[in-house]
């Protein structure tokens, strides 16, 4: 007998096929209280729609919330409009929304609302009845289920912060109606315990899961604990009443054994860094001192007797030296003055000109002729050289047309 064997891929693609060919499933509107609600930091909204006795996976691709007018929360009663389609690669089908409208408050919500109302009229929220969370702690109490990433994540956070810390465990149970009893039992024990700080809380959850939290008893029991309280119930975005009744909320549990513990690792740093920079002000100090001690003798030095003396005998001979310098500079300056008067001198010497190839003529009275006119044909004449003079007599005079100038 033949067989038809398929691949989980073809029958998956088979059965979305059969989804989108059903008409009622490409268009409905199911009615449902919100659980598991968690925004994704891509947009896209991640929900399960439930009643008394179903649950249905729903997503909101983010490109689909611009029609929604509220922000989704736990417990809230909605009417969402989609399709039902399948995802393939999971083999799961799930209700792709595409308008969510609110269809009043659910049951739990409303109860969270009315009791929180209440306490905070109660003054039960009141800034100024929140006790201040030690810096520096000894005991540390615990109130969660001695099982779970919670109460894991707690001891080993606040071991590697602080490993001289003591931590007291109160195994309470957290989910169901024996919950909110289990709770305020394990308050009232760490308080008597004497514990320095306390932390209360568990994992995340839905709003059922998380609903003893949200209770009126272990409000109570919170607000009356001498002990500081932080509140550590759920992911970041999960909120309950003792959050508003304690003295600290954390996200997280493991962020609330960061905000109980100290790390001693900062204090050692600290520490460290407060050594160093009392050392580096004693030496900023000492060298301050040094300084004020160096310039004290300095300028006692520069009061002495035999200071002023040697200052006095070095200005003296440094007027000496400019004396000199000035005196220098005037004898060189004559000296160059002097050497150009020579010059100047030599340009009007007869003499220097004699000895350049020149002579010049006197007449028989002795006076220097200068022209043609100033002879006269038999007159003697006398020719002044380098070297001597020489007579002669004038047998012509001839004139070149220049005047003041002859030739004899």
């Amino acid at each position: 007998m033949a067989r038809n064997v398929y691949t989980v891929t073809q029958v998956n693609a088979y059965i979305k096929n059969m989804f989108t060919q059903d008409y009622m499933l490409q268009a409905l509107f199911v009615k449902g209280e919100v659980s598991n609600c968690k925004y994704h930091s891509s947009g896209h909204i991640y929900f399960t729609l439930k009643d008394q006795k179903g649950m249905l996976n729903c997503v909101m691709f983010a490109g689909n919330r611009r029609g929604l007018d509220f922000h989704m929360q736990e417990g809230q009663q909605v009417v969402v409009g989609g399709m039902v389609d399948v995802y393939e690669r999971d083999g799961k089908y799930q209700l792709y929304a595409k308008q969510i409208v609110l269809d009043g408050a659910g049951a739990l919500y409303e109860r969270f609302e009315q009791l929180k109302r209440e306490l905070e009229e109660q003054g039960m929220f009141a800034q100024e009845y929140k006790k201040p969370i030690p810096r520096f702690i000894h005991t540390l109490g615990v109130v969660t289920a001695d099982t779970g990433a919670a109460v894991r994540d707690i001891i080993q956070i606040a071991t590697r912060r602080n490993p001289y810390v003591q931590i007291l465990l109160y195994p309470a149970i957290v989910q169901g109606d024996q919950a909110p009893e289990s709770i305020v039992r394990g308050i009232r024990a760490l308080e008597r315990q004497g514990v320095d700080v306390m932390i209360v809380g568990r994992g995340g959850g839905s709003i059922e899961d998380l609903w003893a939290f949200n209770s009126r008893e272990v409000a109570q029991a919170v607000f009356d604990c001498s002990v500081p309280i932080i509140s550590a119930v759920g992911h970041e975005t999960d909120t309950t009443i003792i959050d508003f009744v304690s003295d600290l909320r954390a996200p997280t549990p493991s962020a609330a054994a960061e905000l109980a513990v100290y790390d001693i690792r900062q204090l050692a740093d600290a520490l460290e860094n407060a050594g160093m920079e009392l050392k580096r002000g004693m030496q900023r100090r000492l060298t301050g001192e040094r300084s004020r001690v160096e310039n004290a003798a300095l300028r006692l030095k520069a009061a002495s007797p035999q200071s002023r003396l040697r200052e006095r005998r070095t200005y003296l001979m440094q007027l000496e030296e400019k004396l000199q310098r000035g005196i220098q500079g005037t004898i060189q300056e004559k000296r160059h003055r002097m050497a150009l008067y020579i010059e100047q001198m030599k340009g009007l010497s007869p003499l220097h000109k004699l000895s350049s190839g020149y002579s010049y003529v006197t007449n028989q009275e002795g006076n220097t002729v200068r022209s043609v006119q100033g002879v006269q044909p038999g007159q003697t004449v006398t020719i002044h050289v380098t070297d001597g003079r020489i007579r002669a007599k004038v047998t012509d005079r001839e004139a070149t047309g220049f005047p003041g100038k002859g030739v004899c």
